[in-house]
């Protein structure tokens, strides 16, 4: 099989697609925005072939860069990682009569506001939400469900670019820094209280072949606006207890409902005393090297397993559910440059047995700002058999490992 992979070279964990898809048999030609030189010989050593763009997200630039190799020999599959190159791909794919995920289904993976609007419709509990363009169409929402209310971008991904507004002066200053007040447009969202997570797949047809259910301590609006915590990502490995069978059951109707074939997937929810809410999903595998985790925890190699559902239809092997895994980000004491630390050697005498890795950047690092995510700065990843263990071995690390910095 000749697999096309959009964006080879970065960020660097993209080199484990094109890894796996040649350790299961497809000859892959990369295309991307570096020049083949500028490539790790590496990377270029497990490549059939190279097409360079000057963008990746152009379509009629990655369409020509298709019809070019297409030309030459027969293409099987196009595929992308990468949440802003979802789309662009999809449309190119149909064009150029590629099979994969249609340019229908990566919208409504893109677009919240349409997102959820589709889903609602068919029975999806989802929190009440719209798209606004206009200071005006945000004040009706507000008039219609109450504050609080969250403001997001309409195609982003994560936490970046949202806010919270509980109160008119809050809004305030959401319309502005949103845009909203210069005639931009964003997704509206009401405020859901409660716990949040996510649930992740590897499907092959619409069928899942593999699924993980992972936890936010605290949400990632919370983690991401204050300083002095360390937030955690823990994966389970009790996906079995029937307390995770509504989110399970959940993931899958939105998988069939919008015709996600063969891809990885990433859903968030949230449960809190209004049920289980759907929040959002996307084509493609979750941020922060939460594959890597799901890997170690599970005594498999999950990049490898994509490959195997991108090129032969279905896995390769089951997940063990050995281990529940987890990383915690470690903030600096103030922005600026990294001093030094305290608490590693402690973190090694008690939990080093169950460390996977951690990146503690040396001193002199510049910091990087809270809201730069869970693996903007430090951070440490462990692994434990017993969920309740783990957690409360992270919770150590968060109080004991420090990041002094100014």
């Amino acid at each position: 099989m000749h697999v096309l992979f959009v964006a080879p070279h970065f960020p660097a964990y993209q080199r484990q697609f094109v890894r796996a898809l040649t350790q299961v048999g497809a000859r892959v030609t990369g295309i991307g925005e570096a020049s083949a030189e500028g490539l790790p010989l590496s990377l270029r050593s497990q490549l059939h072939g190279y097409e360079q763009v000057h963008n990746v997200c152009d379509e009629q630039a990655l369409l020509d860069a298709v019809r070019r190799v297409q030309a030459r020999e027969w293409v099987d599959k196009l595929e992308a990682t990468i949440e802003a190159h979802i789309l662009p791909t999809a449309r190119v794919r149909e064009v150029a009569t590629i099979p994969g995920l249609s340019p229908k289904a990566a919208l409504l993976c893109r677009d919240k506001p349409l997102m959820k609007e589709f889903l609602r419709e068919r029975g999806i509990p989802c929190a009440r939400s719209t798209g606004a363009s206009s200071v005006e169409e945000v004040e009706q929402f507000v008039r219609e469900v109450g504050y609080p209310i969250i403001l997001k971008p309409r195609a982003g991904a994560g936490a970046a670019g949202t806010w919270r507004a509980a109160d008119a002066s809050e809004l305030a200053v959401a319309l502005r820094d949103s845009g909203v007040s210069q005639g931009g447009s964003v997704a509206l969202e009401e405020f859901i209280e409660g716990h949040e997570g996510f649930y992740d797949t590897l499907c092959a047809g619409g069928e899942v072949l593999h699924e993980f259910i992972s936890h936010y301590y605290p949400n990632v609006l919370e983690a991401m606006r204050t300083r002095w915590i360390s937030p955690q990502i823990v994966v389970t490995n009790r996906t079995d207890q029937p307390g995770y069978d509504e989110v399970k059951r959940m993931g899958r109707e939105v998988i069939q409902q919008m015709e996600l074939g063969t891809v990885a997937t990433h859903m968030e929810w949230f449960f809190g005393s209004k049920g289980l809410k759907f929040s959002e999903i996307g084509a493609r595998p979750p941020g922060v090297g939460q594959w890597d985790l799901y890997s170690a925890a599970n005594d498999l190699d999950l990049y490898r397993e994509w490959a195997h559902a991108i090129v032969h239809g279905r896995a390769s092997s089951a997940a063990s559910r050995r281990y529940s895994a987890g990383i915690i980000a470690l903030r600096p004491s103030a922005d600026g440059h990294i001093h030094g630390y305290s608490g590693v050697e402690q973190m090694q005498e008690r939990f080093g047995e169950w460390v996977i890795d951690a990146h503690l950047p040396p001193a002199g690092t510049p910091t990087q700002p809270v809201e730069a995510g869970y693996m903007a700065n430090a951070w440490v990843r462990l692994k434990h058999p017993n969920y309740d263990t783990l957690r409360e071995m992270m919770d150590e690390v968060g109080r004991t490992l420090k990041v002094h910095a100014g």
